[in-house]
């Protein structure tokens, strides 16, 4: 049962959070493809990322809260069992095959060019017959990638690919006319999606357009523990006008109970199922955070939670960047207490720590014996012999290296 209150110390949020989000699961890792989907569905979506300097971001959540898995879990659970199924959750994301209905609104609504970007809609409408083409080809040849696809239609030259095709893909993917069959080197091979999606699941009762986005507003709720109206809207990025109409429907069922936070501005809002478990449950916590991770994702949520300022400097020019390319926050019981900045050297068999500092008022000594453990686990679970530290800059990197040193 969830605890009745009307306010939560910034602990109590913190915790309820961290609880909603899985860091305090017994069981260890998944074993099986059905283990991981169980994992994303308590989560509700995972965000899937290209960038590959570490490993993909899609891959991270479920190691950061239970530990070294089989990786190809993932592939089974998506792609072999459909258990899972990629569409735009929060970004492109991994979802649980059931929630697949629940979807069905924004397909509709990207049909008609809605909270979907125009120009594929432009160029899906103006370009009828290179559509045709695409589901022809892809229904007589199978799962196809965008580079795959050979010309059709009126145009001139390979207009396939990742420009034009690309988007004609990509604008059947969004209406939910293809899916994704499976990946290959990360490309996303389409396939028509009822030869993807179970039967069972296509053919599901169409919820309405308010019961889905309710039942997508619970299933952030109950990811999140407590949440204030923007993370509830942002989880699955719902329209603002029809959110906040489903928060006050929500709220007048009982399903989110009102709360105050300390420290925070805005109204929180607490599942009315939700955990908050006591300091000590949380103690021994400990865990590297993927930059897409959903405990942090929503970077003014993360601030007001955890009074962390976090951003990703990938796209920073490289003398602008203040943390790094690749920068991982290290979670040490309900509060984040440093970063890291990673890169997975594949042919050297090494990961490197490229950077790192710990929040202000945090004790290096609090840090170090965690993250250097963390640092040990993933590299294992990586496949790499090891992690090196390349800068000396920072007491915690200068700490870490002689550490390292010692263990030589």
């Amino acid at each position: 049962m969830g605890v009745a209150k009307d306010s939560l110390s910034i602990g109590e949020a913190r915790r309820a959070a961290l609880a909603a989000q899985q860091f305090l699961g017994a069981g260890g890792a998944p074993r099986s493809a059905r283990a991981f989907a169980d994992m994303v569905r308590r989560l509700g979506v995972v965000q899937i990322d290209s960038v590959n300097v570490l490993v993909r971001s899609h891959y991270l959540p479920i190691f950061s809260r239970r530990g070294p898995y089989k990786s190809t879990l993932l592939e089974r659970a998506a792609y072999d069992e459909r258990l899972l199924f990629e569409y735009w959750g929060h970004e492109a994301s991994l979802l649980p095959i059931e929630s697949y209905p629940l979807f069905r609104w924004r397909m509709d609504d990207a049909s008609k060019g809605v909270g979907t970007w125009g120009r594929l809609r432009r160029y899906a409408t103006s370009h009828q017959d290179l559509v045709r083409a695409a589901l022809d080809q892809i229904r007589e040849r199978g799962p196809l990638g965008a580079s795959e696809l050979t010309d059709a239609g009126k145009s001139k030259g390979s207009w396939w690919g990742w420009s034009q095709g690309k988007e004609i893909l990509e604008w059947l993917f969004w209406i939910g006319a293809v899916t994704t069959a499976r990946r290959r080197n990360f490309e996303r091979l389409y396939d028509l999606t009822e030869r993807v999606v179970p039967e069972s699941i296509r053919n599901a009762p169409e919820p309405s357009r308010e019961q889905a986005q309710r039942e997508l507003m619970l299933i952030g709720a109950r990811a999140m523990g407590v949440a204030s109206a923007r993370d509830l809207r942002d989880y699955f990025r719902l329209p603002a006008k029809e959110a906040t109409a489903r928060l006050s429907e929500l709220v007048e069922d009982g399903k989110l109970v009102p709360v105050s936070v300390e420290g925070w501005k805005q109204q929180g809002y607490l599942h009315h199922e939700a955990k908050i478990p006591r300091a000590t449950a949380v103690a021994d916590v400990a865990a590297l955070l993927s930059p897409f991770d959903s405990l942090i994702w929503e970077r003014q949520r993360t601030e007001r939670l955890f009074d962390f300022h976090f951003r990703l400097e990938i796209y920073t020019p490289i003398h602008k960047r203040t943390h790094g390319y690749y920068v991982l926050p290290l979670l040490l019981g309900e509060r984040i207490v440093g970063r890291v900045d990673l890169k997975s050297e594949r042919q050297s068999g090494v990961l490197q720590v490229k950077g790192g500092t710990v929040e202000q008022g945090v004790p290096v000594t609090l840090v170090l014996e965690p993250l250097a453990r963390q640092l040990t686990e993933l590299a294992r679970w990586l496949g790499l012999e090891r992690y090196t530290v390349t800068s000396r800059k920072g007491e915690l990197m200068r700490a870490l290296r002689a550490a390292v040193s010692r263990r030589l």
